[in-house]
């Protein structure tokens, strides 16, 4: 793989041995539409290691032996890719990026995201937002990501928003991020402006501890994807910016409560196509209202019946992406026997006891928040969620075994 930058501009070129249908870090296949893509407002003084590892998080899963970068790079992101893809990476010869001091997060708008702010509430966001790609079609016009960039104007943040057509390098399975890390790409490239050591992403217990939605489905420590130990944790840090996960110890139905009660709960929208609100018909949408029915103790409220294509999953045996919180939500939804979950509870014996360690967080999670920013983690976490219990932490490292 030969990559390229303009201005913000990259372009990246094939090797021989390079597949245009490849896997992603989650072994998701993923298959290539062009081979060129922007980030608005990249700057042109951004450390090499910043440029590389941002066109490394779009050009991973088609890169088989080896990347050849327009500038040098250090010696210790080269290392990174090597010990983490056995790749080969060069030019090598800059001098390695200084870690930043601040922290900021990859801010979405979703209830995860928000939950995050509030555990940093000094934070600043930067804001990832789809646009156009010159010559590649947009199949998914029903992706409202300018409603979601309004919102996040309207939170009052600090706040950057980036653009760019990365996400349309997908020919399949649909635009989308080539790797989940491809949307810190603009935040990357910021790094030095912003001076950030750190970048914190939304991802939660199912995400980085239980396996997350499509591979695993088991306590996963080593997680490939966020495991600061892991590929991509190793490869972020060589460049300056850590991998921050706030909310890797709590489930769903925390980051809902805190979401709910946060300062940003009106700007709050996990959905991607409704303008004035959530469409309360996707799949995402009928998720979330289980999750949320469950927090605030009440019947679903949802117009999506057991004969629409988003819930036919829910009339399958499991195993189900994010089943921690679907047994979450069986346990304590009111009347959740005559909703279009009903089958659903053939298959559990789920009781609000039996679910109640998904109301705390995983010490381990915050062991590994990197040490500038675990203190103010570790206060929220303990004071508004509370630990879990050695009881309740062998509940997740016995998950899915």
């Amino acid at each position: 793989m030969r990559v390229t930058w303009s201005g913000g501009r990259l372009t990246f070129r094939l090797d021989a041995e390079d597949e245009i249908t490849g896997r992603a870090a989650d072994d998701h296949p993923v298959k290539l539409a062009t081979n060129s893509c922007s980030i608005g407002g990249a700057p042109a003084d951004a450390h090499p290691d910043l440029y590389a590892v941002a066109a490394w998080t779009i050009v991973a899963p088609w890169t088989r032996r080896r990347i050849t970068f327009d500038r040098a790079v250090s010696a210790e992101v080269a290392a990174a890719l090597y010990d983490g893809w056995g790749i080969e990476a060069g030019p090598v010869g800059a001098e390695p990026r200084r870690t930043g001091a601040r922290l900021a997060i990859s801010y979405s708008g979703g209830a995860d995201s928000v939950a995050a702010a509030a555990i940093h509430p000094s934070a600043p966001f930067v804001h990832f937002r789809r646009v156009p790609h010159p010559r590649v079609p947009n199949r998914w016009p029903h992706y409202r990501s300018d409603v979601l960039a309004k919102l996040a104007e309207r939170t009052g943040r600090e706040l950057t928003t980036v653009t760019s057509d990365l996400e349309f390098t997908l020919a399949e399975p649909r635009p989308g991020y080539p790797e989940h890390h491809a949307v810190a790409a603009g935040a990357l490239l910021l790094a030095d402006r912003m001076n950030l050591g750190g970048l914190a992403f939304g991802y939660e217990l199912g995400s980085r501890w239980l396996g997350g939605d499509r591979y695993l489905l088991r306590f996963t420590p080593d997680n490939p994807m966020w495991a600061p130990h892991g590929a991509w944790g190793r490869l972020f840090a060589a460049a300056g910016v850590h991998i921050v996960l706030p909310v890797g110890g709590v489930s769903e139905a925390v980051t809902m409560r805190l979401a709910l009660n946060s300062e940003l709960k009106e700007q709050v929208r996990w959905c991607l196509r409704g303008t004035e609100g959530p469409c309360r018909t996707c799949g995402k949408c009928l998720y979330k209202e289980l999750i949320q029915a469950a927090v605030e103790r009440r019947p679903l409220d949802t117009p999506v019946t057991a004969d629409r294509p988003v819930a036919r999953k829910w009339l399958q045996p499991p195993p189900y992406g994010g089943q921690e919180m679907i047994e979450y939500g069986l346990a304590r939804v009111p009347g959740i026997e005559r909703s279009l979950f009903a089958k659903a509870l053939d298959h559990f014996e789920a009781t609000e006891e039996s679910t109640s360690w998904l109301d705390h967080c995983y010490p381990p999670a915050i062991e590994e928040i990197p040490e500038p920013w675990r203190a103010e983690a570790a206060a929220f976490l303990s004071s508004q969620v509370g630990l879990m219990t050695e009881a309740e932490v062998r509940r997740v490292e016995t998950w899915g075994a």
